[in-house]
């Protein structure tokens, strides 16, 4: 809880499950092959501990089964003590014949893989290929882990192309088991009609294994109202504030613009708006001692959303400051993990964002897909021709008045620009990320209760993944992606089609990768065919680990433009048909049905 530790969740961290299966057969067979099926085991261990982390930042935890496992007996022991040790996920080891149904991981909600050993002198892949038919002849969809290369008896290194199928199955898998048992903390209901945030219960519980937890907006006037809230803590946040979020021009003119004693009375709701979302999250220790025991509890949450516009907006400040604040890797008490809230309560925009942290343990980026701005277009208003990423057009991503401050791409990576896990983050970059950031008194005309609206500029050329859940009658949940590249533009250029819409809102010139298939043809064909309003973009080209994340939930892609040589999915998905490999995909999700429905 919040007064205890910034970085933990309430319940426990998954942990990976190793299991090394073996031949069975004793008498010389089974005896031969125990180191190595072991030292499998061990070197997929150190692989993943050595290269995944927690999104605490804590190395991601392994546990082997005691015994090799040769027949369901030692498969019955090894189920029973994964059970016990948390285990969320499982890769099945092996570098020789077992007997598949008797050695198989049978879990029905346990995402797993099984690595068959490439090598001659015995019969890995032919193992690795029945299990496979196992699994998929009971309905238990299954990765296939197999190297491209011969490895000689002995040998106890893990190729490099194994080694991207691990990790790429463990994250994903981890980001499976994360989530389950967690909540979707709905705070308020539907924002202006918008679809996502018309919170669908049945999708996350049969396709995340969450459960939705909804709180009326009055909870927070009662807790502003009654002072539920840390009192000390709140001084160290405004005097935190009013040093690090620097203050901007207003947008407002003549009799719209509020008083100074208007604007700082915004400023505390804001700040006390912000702590009241992390202790309805997550709850408060301190609460407790206050002689709230209910409140301190918390919700259980990995992600919200704040309906805000407009049944709070009208009348109280908005929500720009909570949102932007509790998606960064900082605030008062320091650089911390992120905490993920939808703006407008656009759930379908939230779960992408929680996808795509749980894969990277990095700040998500919410945004409205604002406008295409070809490079005619910009030419003609501009004089200034694009080039380089941007020679395409750009999509102009910008949210109304709210996104991570990591979004400014502060941070560095070999000196490029970034945004990191929090715990690789510098004290200079998170200054780096305030000092880039102004706030502006928030535009009446959109919200008539005041507020205060974050303001930066992107940097140029970060790797980034736009991504996006809708939910489509008779078909269910389906995930769209684009990777691409941020681009800077000139300011004076940026200023020019900036103010064509709200200069006090953070800003990022977005221009995916096109391959020239599907809806990638151009960039225009990208923002044509964004099935919302919104989309929430993440550090780095992790189009593939979603694709790979997407299968395990059952929720089919329809748009991506990732290389097909990268896409990873369970075995079973190639009996699905040839024609593509995205329709593949919506027969197989559509036949499995959700993991918890």
């Amino acid at each position: 809880m919040a007064g205890k530790n910034q970085n933990s969740w309430i319940t426990k961290l998954p942990k990976i499950g190793i299991r090394p299966t073996i031949d069975g057969r004793y008498g010389g067979v089974r005896e031969s092959l125990e180191d190595q099926t072991m030292n499998m085991a061990k070197s997929a261990a150190t692989l993943i501990s050595e290269n995944l982390k927690y999104p605490n930042g804590e190395p991601v935890e392994c546990v082997i089964a005691d015994t090799c496992i040769g027949g369901v007996a030692e498969a019955a022991a090894c189920a029973e003590k994964f059970d016990g040790e948390n285990v969320g996920i499982s890769l099945t080891v092996t570098p020789c014949w077992c007997y598949g149904s008797e050695t198989m991981d049978m879990d029905p909600i346990r995402p797993k893989a099984v690595w068959g050993f490439n090598g001659t002198e015995r019969p890995g892949a032919v193992y690795l290929a029945a299990v496979l038919a196992g699994h998929t002849q009971k309905g238990l969809p299954a990765f296939g882990i197999y190297g491209r290369d011969v490895q000689d008896a002995g040998d106890t290194s893990v190729p490099e192309d194994v080694q991207e199928k691990i990790l790429r199955f463990t994250k994903a898998g981890l980001a499976v088991a994360m989530m389950r048992g967690k909540s979707y903390l709905s705070m308020g209901g539907c924002s202006m009609g918008i679809a996502g945030s018309i919170v669908d219960q049945n999708f996350f519980e049969d396709y995340l294994g969450m459960r939705v937890e909804a709180i009326d907006l009055t909870e927070f006037t009662r807790r502003m109202r009654d002072g539920i809230y840390d009192k000390a803590e709140y001084s160290k946040a405004l005097k935190w504030v009013k040093t690090n979020c620097p203050e901007g021009h207003d947008p407002n003119k003549g009799k719209a613009r509020r008083s100074r004693g208007k604007l700082d009375a915004e400023w505390e709701d804001s700040v006390k708006m912000a702590m009241i979302t992390r202790d309805l999250m997550v709850g408060n220790d301190k609460l407790d001692k206050m002689g709230y025991k209910e409140e301190a509890r918390g919700h259980n949450a990995i992600l919200s959303g704040f309906q805000g516009q407009r049944n709070w907006t009208d009348c109280f400040p908005n929500g720009d400051f909570l949102e932007a604040i509790s998606n960064s890797s900082f605030d008062w008490n320091g650089i911390r993990m992120p905490r993920l809230v939808a703006t407008e309560n656009d759930s379908l925009n939230g779960v992408p964002m929680l996808l795509s942290y749980l894969l990277t343990n990095t700040a998500q980026v919410f945004a409205d897909v604002r406008t295409y701005w070809s490079p005619e277009a910009i030419k003609r208003v501009t004089g200034y021709e694009v080039e380089g990423v941007a020679a395409g057009g750009l999509i102009h991503l910008i949210n109304s008045g709210s996104a991570s401050l990591d979004g400014s791409g502060q941070q560095s990576i070999d000196g490029k620009p970034a945004m990191k896990p929090f715990w690789e983050i510098t004290t200079k970059e998170k200054n780096a990320c305030l000092k880039a950031t102004t706030w502006h008194p928030s535009d009446g005309g959109y919200f008539p209760g005041g507020g205060w609206s974050s303001k930066f500029v992107s940097k140029g050329g970060m790797p980034i993944t736009m991504s996006r859940v809708n939910i489509v009658k008779g078909l269910g949940p389906v995930l769209q992606l684009a990777e691409g590249w941020t681009a800077e533009l000139p300011e004076k250029v940026h200023k020019t089609l900036d103010d064509r819409t709200n200069n006090t809102w953070p800003t990022t010139w977005f221009a995916p990768r096109i391959t020239g298939k599907g809806a990638f043809t151009d960039v225009y064909s990208v923002m044509a065919k964004w099935g919302a309003n919104h989309g929430a973009f993440s550090y780095g080209h992790i189009g593939a680990d979603l694709i790979t994340l997407a299968s395990m939930l059952r929720i089919p892609v329809f748009m991506h433009n990732v290389e097909e040589s990268d896409v990873y999915r369970p075995s079973a998905w190639n009996s699905f048909g040839t024609e593509g490999i995205e329709g593949a995909d919506f027969r197989a999700c559509q036949t499995y049905g959700p993991i918890y429905g």
